[in-house]
């Protein structure tokens, strides 16, 4: 008799991975995951996720504005292109404002 191995088609498979976080963070992290009705783990990935998500779209932004910045033409809006990346490179208090005007 022929044994039938069973295939199985998988598209996403997780990876467990263990890792050691500081106290605070423990803290914080198990204060979000009770807030949320998650685990641990849980509430980890929703962060993890959460944070590669903000970093890809700050970087898209600076993109964006970076190539904003270097296609202005006009003095005038090259000058407000610039602020722009600055603010993206540096925050949004990177640019004191002009109080004598």
């Amino acid at each position: 008799m022929k044994s039938r191995a069973k295939s199985r088609t998988r598209t996403a498979s997780s990876i467990r991975q263990s890792v050691t976080i500081p106290p605070q963070l423990a803290t914080a992290v198990r204060r979000i995951a009770k807030e949320k009705q998650l685990t641990m783990s849980r509430a980890l990935v929703v962060l993890a996720q959460r944070s590669i998500e903000a970093e890809t779209a700050a970087r898209d932004n600076l993109k964006a504005t970076y190539n904003r910045f270097m296609s202005e033409a006009d003095p005038e809006r090259k000058g407000e292109a610039g602020k722009d990346l600055i603010r993206a490179i540096f925050g949004q208090d990177a640019i004191a404002e002009d109080s004598i005007r």
